[in-house]
């Protein structure tokens, strides 16, 4: 009702609305879910819900498509311009007006910057050259200068401010029920604290983040956040997400979202900084780079993709792990092999200590043509007997492997010794301090250097996140920002609870009285 109200709006006042109803009569972006749910909603409807309700992750029918024409209007857009201008490509039912104070009360130098004042504050995220050498370039995608210290700002600080505009349109409340191995749960804690009609309960895996990351979540004390240690890794509360927005019933009674990079706004958000990054270092359409992204989740590199199908002129998409090496498995060998709880490492790297990459369900759909019933049983596959193989050898699913070079994508993996050894190196060669997920990215993608394209690492999180590893690799402490000196010492208000999503079911009707 809301949406008709909006075009109705639209057309008793044109002048002010032509953008919009251009976007909504000739360019209105529908989604469809990877496992071939019939519904094709609009943005706003999918804003809230998460899941599709067949289980499956929502994608655009078709990817926009961006022009050199507009490539090179961009070149001169400050970061919120740049985001209106691609998100308005994908949230076609916001009218124009709308969606760009969104963005520009999200994207400002008070949020993004830290109390800095210099001019690499100013660009949201800065660009910085580490190596330059015969022709190789390496460059660093600055992304981590949030209120949390960590690129989940990037998204989730919009997320706050649409779920919060949606709301009030609908007069509406949000029970939103998240997972997170450490930056997810403090990124979207941090956004919507103190947002009306908004409550937020967030799982973790206990005594698996570092003492910052927790910290950071633990300690705050607004009264719509919960926080619930379970016992068990990050894929136990993955699951549970799962298992809660699976039972439809619950999920509307309860007013049910999430804010998991399983939402489609979030990783639309992240879409936006591949398009920056490609502009800022390149001066000419005809240039390409690539991206190396450190990941467990498959959501930040699945925006990478996005942007690839867009037109961005992106060469490899090259998927940096640690030793949980589910990805990198696949992208070598195309058998996708999810671990169990048992098998799977806790490491420096803890962000990333995920076995079941929830996005990699929207590549998949892409790399099978959307073929929804395919990617159904592949999934159902996953959850019945562990995984799948595209190999093409006998007995597999399938020999797609063969058609993933065309995506562009490529990976590497870093364990324990190769973070040290790389925080070492990027201060002695590069004179900066990196954490141990950008250690990840920096080590795979010094291994793909290629002459002519330059190489962009995106930066997953300030240093002083992970603390006990720079000091173990560097013997002295990270620098913390001001405003984080101690807040390992503040008061902490969590639950532990059992891995259990009826015990956390019971929990949220508890807190919520719905």
């Amino acid at each position: 009702m809301w949406y008709l109200g909006q075009l109705a709006r639209a057309y008793f006042f044109p002048i002010d609305n032509i953008g919009f109803l251009k976007r909504h009569l000739i360019h209105a972006m529908q989604y469809v879910s990877t496992r071939g749910h019939s519904a094709t909603p609009t943005f706003s409807d999918i804003l809230l819900g998460g899941l599709a309700p067949d289980g499956g992750l929502y994608l655009p029918q078709q990817y926009p498509q961006v022009t050199n024409a507009e490539l090179n209007a961009w070149r001169a857009l400050s970061y919120a311009d740049l985001a209106y201008e691609v998100l308005k490509k994908f949230a076609t039912d916001i009218p124009d007006a709308h969606l760009k104070a969104l963005v520009q009360k999200t994207y400002t130098e008070q949020v993004y910057c830290n109390g800095r004042k210099d001019e690499d504050a100013t660009r949201i995220t800065p660009l910085r050259v580490l190596e330059d050498k015969e022709g190789k370039k390496l460059l660093l995608q600055g992304l981590s200068n949030g209120p949390t210290l960590a690129f989940k700002d990037m998204a989730m600080q919009l997320l706050g401010n649409l779920f919060e505009y949606t709301l009030d349109k609908q007069g509406a409340e949000l029970n939103i029920l998240g997972a997170t191995s450490g930056d997810t749960g403090s990124a979207a804690e941090y956004a919507m604290r103190g947002k009306r009609g908004i409550r937020v309960f967030m799982l973790s895996p206990h005594n698996k983040m570092s003492a910052f990351q927790t910290a950071q979540m633990f300690s705050l004390q607004d009264p719509n956040i919960y926080n619930i240690a379970v016992k068990g890794v990050f894929d136990d509360c993955q699951d549970i997400v799962k298992a809660v927005s699976n039972d439809l019933a619950y999920k509307a009674r309860q007013k049910i979202g999430t804010v998991n990079s399983i939402n489609w706004a979030r990783i639309v958000a992240q879409v936006v900084y591949y398009f920056r990054g490609y502009l800022s270092a390149t001066t000419s359409n005809d240039q390409k780079v690539s991206f190396t992204v450190p990941s467990g989740n498959f959501g930040n590199i699945c925006a990478g993709h996005i942007a690839r199908m867009m037109g961005l002129p992106i060469d490899k998409l090259v998927v940096a792990t640690n030793e949980n090496d589910v990805l990198d498995e696949f992208f070598k060998t195309g058998i996708y092999r999810v671990r169990k709880s048992a098998e799977t490492y806790h490491t420096s790297s803890p962000s990333m200590d995920i076995s079941k990459a929830s996005n990699f369900e929207r590549f998949i759909a892409d790399l099978l043509g959307r073929d929804a019933n395919r990617v159904r049983a592949l999934f159902a596959k996953v959850e019945n007997a562990g995984g799948f193989s595209l190999d093409g050898r006998e007995g597999s699913d399938g020999n797609e492997f063969n058609s993933v070079v065309k995506y562009g994508f490529a990976s590497g993996k870093s364990t324990h010794e190769d973070r040290l050894s790389t925080i070492r190196f990027a201060e002695k060669t590069y004179g900066i301090t990196i954490d141990t997920h950008t250690a990840d990215g920096v080590k795979v993608a010094r291994e793909h250097l290629q002459a002519g394209v330059p190489m962009i690492v995106l930066e997953t999180a300030l240093p002083a996140k992970f603390n006990e590893t720079i000091r173990e690799a560097l013997g002295r402490d990270a620098e913390r920002p001001a405003g984080f000196e101690h807040i390992e010492s503040l008061p902490q208000r969590f639950e532990v609870m059992a891995a259990d999503a009826d015990q956390i079911k019971a929990f949220i009707v508890e807190k919520t009285g719905l």
